[in-house]
This record gives structure tokens, sequence and C-alpha cells, in this order.
């Protein structure tokens, strides 16, 4: 008796919590877009400088054995 009671509970609780999840969600989504593309914008940054410092590594042949 006591576990129905409980269930019976947990759905009287958790309905309107799932429902304003649903409803929540889609604005929660906006709101951190902007700062998924500033996060993807300085990944690429990062990316780019990476690169532009490595060059003149790569362009003398460093990191790679000599052919034999």
């Amino acid at each position: 008796m006591t576990t129905f009671l409980l269930w019976v509970l947990l759905l009287v609780v958790c309905w309107p919590l799932a429902l304003l999840a649903l409803v929540a969600w889609p604005f929660v989504w906006l709101l951190s877009l902007p700062f998924r593309l500033v996060g993807i914008t300085f990944s690429a940054l990062f990316a780019f400088l990476r690169a532009l410092l490595f060059l003149p590594a790569r362009v003398l042949g460093g990191g790679r054995p000599a052919a034999a």
C-alpha cells in the first residue's frame, strides 16, 4: 500500500515538472545558442593560432622521421 501511495505522489508531483521541462527546453536552447557560437568561434581561433605557430616546424619537416 505504501508503494502505491508513493507512486501516486510521484505522479502528482512530477507531471507538472515534466510539462514545465517540455515548455522551457526550447527557451533554454535559444538562450544557450549564443554561448555555443562563441565556443565554436574560440575553438576555431585557437586551432588557427596553433596551426600558425607550428607552421615553421611543419615546413622544416619537424616531427617526421627521416626517410630511409
